[in-house]
């Protein structure tokens, strides 16, 4: 078997890196494509030795652009790369243009697509990262999902609960697996060490890029307001260049870089900033993923945006939906500082993305599937069977496997009266509605 992994940004390599990790230990032999989507040092060789897994076979440059042209682009390259390799399958990750671009190719060229962290909704259209995943999702083979929530989602929209595996996220994977390296590794970047970072009280780790924060004045300044009151933390802020011009074109940055508790860094390295977020006392962010790593490290995180496709962090108790809210930053910022019961209580939310053995539960799944032939694209041999869609009340102790097996149908959604189920095999439907086809 041979898996090819497609890799275009710094949080695909971070969270695929425990699964390249897994498909080596296992030695299964696999190919990584690095579309150069981002490159900066960041993304050298370096980035990949330091958190020690095997460097791109392949690098496809593609640098930044429209989204048109980089897609464009990457497909090209991709399909290149695939035509030699022939993989029996393509990891993707997440929701980014080289998730777009290699889950076309993939499925224009017939090999399966496994996509990582698929099922994630913000249901905002007019974001990118949305329409990426929706349209990756539809050539998807093998949905590797954090949550049970992410299902449902899939289930909705029309998939087989047979192809979809709650393997957890690997973030968390990511998070245990690279914080003891930053351990090891300490400090490296000057301006933290310039702080005493280790000697500080309160940090509040601030992260804004988002376009739909950072160019709005209106939203920026509220956002400014509310940290000049925070002056009992230590705020750090790695400003993202982007966000820096913003700043300065609205005439904003040098009022907030005279800010005393505001520490303004340049970008900082992965593991400088896993370390970081780990001694953090609060998470003030507009990122996806710093929601998932806050609640795996146990810091609580205020997000200042109005949807997230990462739900299942605010349903937990470990973030808060602040949007750019002066009021709604400063009230919550407070309370944690000052509340050690609601503090605590957000520190210690179940983490509903798992436990860390999320690339263990992928891998195992892609062996499983391709010793029983799954992975094959064929053209359908039998002349297709019209089927009926039906809705059902579940009175009697079946499971959904036997129900299945019983009625010669497949489940698509189970409800208990009050909340979508996803249908496990094993889940007794006593008193449930299911829909199914058959």
């Amino acid at each position: 078997m041979k898996i090819a992994t497609i890799l275009g940004t710094r949080p695909e390599i971070i969270k695929m890196a425990p699964i390249i990790d897994e498909i080596s230990k296992r030695d299964i032999e696999q190919v990584v494509i690095h579309t150069g989507q981002h490159y900066d040092e960041e993304m050298s060789d370096n980035f990949f030795k330091d958190l020690e897994i095997p460097t791109p076979d392949y690098n496809i440059h593609v640098g930044s652009g429209t989204h048109g042209k980089q897609t464009g682009l990457m497909m090209k390259g991709i399909e290149e790369v695939l035509l030699v390799e022939k993989p029996d399958i393509v990891l993707v990750q997440g929701d980014t243009n080289a998730v777009l671009a290699g889950a076309l190719v993939a499925s224009k060229l017939h090999i399966a697509i496994g996509h990582v962290e698929a099922g994630l909704r913000s249901f905002d259209m007019t974001m990118p990262e949305e329409l990426n995943r929706r349209v990756a999702d539809v050539a998807t083979t093998m949905y590797f999902i954090p949550t049970e929530q992410s299902a449902i989602n899939l289930l909705a929209e029309g998939f087989s609960h047979k192809n979809l595996f709650i393997t957890g996220n690997t973030v968390v994977d990511a998070c245990f697996r690279h914080l003891e390296i930053a351990k090891k590794r300490g400090f490296e970047d000057e301006s933290l060490a310039g702080l005493d970072i280790d000697n500080l009280d309160n940090i509040l780790t601030l992260t804004m890029h988002r376009a739909e924060n950072v160019d709005v004045k209106e939203r920026v300044v509220n956002i400014i307001d509310a940290l000049k009151e925070l002056s009992d933390m230590n705020i750090i802020f790695p400003i993202h260049p982007r966000t820096k011009n913003t700043l300065e074109n609205f005439g904003l940055f040098e009022e907030l870089n005279n800010l005393s508790h505001v520490h303004i860094i340049k970008p900082l390295g992965y593991l400088d900033f896993l370390l970081l977020t780990s001694k953090s006392t609060l998470i003030l962010t507009d990122s996806g993923g710093l929601q998932e790593e806050a609640i795996t490290l146990n810091v609580p995180a205020l997000t200042l945006r109005y949807n997230t496709e990462r739900p299942e962090t605010v349903a937990a108790g470990g973030n808060i939906l602040v949007g750019s809210d002066k009021d709604s930053i400063l009230e919550n910022a407070c309370k944690i500082l000052s509340d050690e019961e609601f503090a605590d209580k957000m520190k210690n939310a179940i983490n509903p993305y798992g436990r860390g053995d999320s690339a263990k539960s992928t891998v195992d799944a892609i062996e499983d599937y391709y010793s029983r032939g799954l992975l094959n694209i064929e053209a359908p041999e039998d002349i297709m069977d019209s089927f009926t869609r039906k809705m059902a009340s579940i009175k009697e102790d079946i499971s959904v496997a036997e129900f299945e097996q019983k009625e010669n149908a497949l489940i698509h959604m189970v409800f208990d009266g009050e909340n979508m189920k996803f249908p496990f095999d094993d889940l007794n439907l006593n008193g449930m509605m299911i829909t199914y086809d058959k």
